[in-house]
């Protein structure tokens, strides 16, 4: 039976990783296994620069967070060698990274994620991982709502300068 102190320690991490988890957009679960030091640096200094936390945890630990979180749906796939990866704003970065990762990598694999508190799967975190990043879908959403008012001003300026042709041919008409 492990004492007091270590005890509450654990509580302490369990709280924390579950508020974390709560307060995140998405999060991404894998498993590390077969990483070497120099590719998990650069794993590591990847996911830091788009704001994304990563960390190896313990299954037990992570599995207490999970349902104080809300994410029991997560529990089947906490087993072998697990790490995390949770964003706060970016709801694609972690899955981007991770299985793009994955692919150069072989060893090291997505098993499940998360995004707004709804469990996804594996094939669901790789299609996640194919979205653009935000700021791209915000100027794609941005240029469609744009086209049409760029076609509207299109029409309009060819009608007055049609409306322009006739006035000024019926001008000239008028003078002769």
């Amino acid at each position: 039976m492990p004492s007091e102190k270590i005890l509450e320690q654990k509580k302490a991490i369990v709280a924390d990783l579950a508020e974390k988890l709560k307060s995140s957009c998405a999060g991404v679960v894998v498993d590390y296994k077969g990483i070497n030091v120099a590719d998990d640096t650069k794993l590591r200094k990847e996911l830091r620069e788009s704001g994304v936390e990563y960390f190896v945890v313990k299954n037990t630990l992570l599995q207490r967070a999970v349902k104080e979180a809300g994410l029991e749906d997560l529990e089947p796939v906490l087993e072998g060698t697990t790490a995390i990866a949770i964003s706060q704003e970016d709801h694609v970065a972690a899955a981007r990274i991770l299985c793009g990762f994955g692919k150069k990598n072989k060893f090291f694999n997505a098993k499940a994620g998360f995004v707004e508190g709804k469990v996804i799967s594996e094939a669901e975190v790789n299609n996640l991982a194919k979205l653009p990043p935000k700021e791209e879908l915000i100027a794609k959403t941005v240029g469609s709502l744009n086209a049409p008012i760029s076609g509207l001003v299109t029409v309009l300026d060819g009608t007055i300068k049609g409306l322009v042709v006739v006035l000024n041919a019926v001008a000239q008409k008028q003078s002769a």
